[in-house]
């Protein structure tokens, strides 16, 4: 049975959850077009890691590392630069950066309230349509990279990911919103909870690797033009932010981290698909691109290791099995009749 009055509150929240997010945004945005002159007084020759990202070397067009010019790895914030080359400033963040962190906090516990009342509103878990499955993905790409905020103390990331997630949530909220309903008969078995949970777990966390994987693209560019010796302009943001090194390194550890999960999801998905339909696998069109994007990714993986692909080639594959994972979820499972038409739109 549902409970119209809680999903309308769900959806309230939901909503407060995408105005937080933006004020994040903004927050982020006014730090780095502020923050860099309340902080410019710091000693700017702190100690930088030879494995520094920012700026300290460039990558080349096939992956390589490229020597930058001397001192270019310093932040100008004085800030130092961990050997995995994000930030780990001394001096704490200024107070547009703070606050923009608590609005990202804020943000992320109202978005996870949110998801909880939608769950508890329909008495399931809260993915069995299209609606509910971005949504809880949207907070689990959140907190995810909270984590990874807090461990690195790449805070500057968080105008991209608070961004991303806002935008795809505002678009949830608006333009594939689904009132909630009960489950259709297909759905009603506990594997829903596990192989849709492990979709959507993996599927935030490839969410922030893509996002990562694009400022990379942006950030290489950046430190190619410095490293021939061009002045591409002041640039604040990319002199914050960790460099392109660092970002290929930590997108392709999210992706590690990710695909297992996704790998246990198709697994997990074939197993139901035999108990449902009498078959582990039949090609249905959800199917058929889920395993794409697992490919996708698993070239990705086996070109870092074995080919030593770093740097652009490899964000190239990283946002191409996104884009697989994205095709499958706003077209596919949308407009194509298949087995898996759970969307809930008309």
């Amino acid at each position: 049975m549902v409970n119209t009055g809680l999903s309308a509150v769900s959806d309230h929240v939901l909503m407060v959850a995408v105005v937080t997010y933006s004020l994040a945004m903004l927050a982020y945005a006014g730090d780095f077009a502020y923050g860099r002159r309340a902080r410019a007084a710091a000693p700017a020759s702190q100690p930088v890691s030879e494995l520094a990202g920012v700026g300290a070397r460039g990558t080349a067009e096939d992956g390589t590392a490229a020597d930058a010019p001397a001192g270019s790895g310093d932040t100008g914030d004085g800030d130092v630069v961990s050997p995995g080359g994000l930030e780990k400033g001394r001096q704490r963040p200024g107070p547009l950066l703070r606050t923009a962190i608590g609005l990202t906090f804020l943000g992320a516990a109202i978005h996870v309230s949110g998801v909880i009342t939608r769950a508890i509103a329909v008495d399931r878990v809260p993915w069995g349509d299209m609606y509910e499955f971005v949504v809880t993905l949207t907070c689990v790409a959140m907190l995810f990279f909270i984590a990874v905020m807090l461990k690195f103390r790449a805070w500057h990331l968080g105008l991209f990911v608070t961004g991303a997630v806002m935008v795809a949530l505002g678009l949830a909220q608006t333009i594939i919103y689904t009132p909630a309903g009960p489950l259709v008969p297909a759905l009603k078995s506990y594997w829903l909870a596990i192989h849709v949970a492990a979709m959507t777990l993996s599927t935030g966390i490839f969410f922030v690797a893509a996002v990562l994987g694009v400022i990379y693209l942006f950030a290489e560019r950046y430190e190619r033009q410095v490293a021939a010796g061009r002045q591409p302009g002041d640039h604040g943001i990319f002199r914050r932010l960790p460099g392109a090194e660092a970002l290929d390194r930590l997108a392709y550890r999210t992706v590690v981290f990710g695909f297992p999960i996704w790998t246990f999801g198709i697994i997990a998905g074939a197993i139901w698909a035999d108990q449902a339909w009498g078959r582990y696998w039949g090609w249905d069109p959800v199917e058929t691109w889920a395993f794409i994007t697992w490919v996708v990714y698993a070239c990705f993986l086996h070109a870092r290791a074995t080919a030593g692909w770093r740097g652009k080639r490899a964000a190239y594959i990283q946002i191409l099995g996104f884009s697989c994972l994205l095709f499958n979820v706003l077209v596919v499972q949308t407009f194509v009749t298949g087995l898996h038409s759970y969307a809930g739109l008309s």
